[in-house]
């Protein structure tokens, strides 16, 4: 066992001899529990921004590769005499489809935004639910405890 691991275990056993001692609740349970796992799914932007950058790499590498390409190109395609009007046809087409693909793209990250924006406005009407009763349970439980 290297010396951060064992610093580690070190840290939890202290922390769990320490927690052996005080008194917990059932909302300090909960909310601790629920809190890691909502923790850990913070952390999936990382995955998104690792995507980003590889679609990165990816459009450097095309781009690279293109640029050698058009190099090529030109001593090659220069000494066949391509016609003009073919090469206009064949942009066309490209700038067409790319049409389509770049809409595509486009409609699904609205509708992303647009989920995300509804679970988000779902989520803090939830909050306000969730105050709302919370504020009236401790209000009907002080009347009770008082009582």
């Amino acid at each position: 066992m290297d010396n951060s691991t064992h610093l580690i275990s070190e840290k939890i056993e202290t922390i769990e001899n320490d927690n052996k001692d005080r008194e917990i609740s059932i909302c300090e349970i909960m909310k601790n529990n629920t809190s890691n796992i909502i923790q850990k799914l913070v952390d999936t932007p990382i995955l998104f921004q690792n995507y980003s950058d590889l679609y990165s790499r990816y459009l450097h590498s095309i781009q690279d590769l293109f640029g050698v390409c058009h190099l090529a190109e030109k001593q090659y395609f220069d000494k066949i005499h391509v016609d003009q009007k073919v090469l206009k046809s064949f942009d066309e087409h490209w700038k067409f489809m790319t049409n389509i693909a770049e809409s595509q793209i486009d409609l699904s990250t609205d509708f992303l935004k647009s989920y995300v924006q509804f679970r988000l406005s779902l989520i803090d009407s939830w909050d306000e639910y969730a105050h709302a009763v919370m504020n009236t349970y401790a209000k009907m439980l002080s009347r009770f405890i008082q009582e």
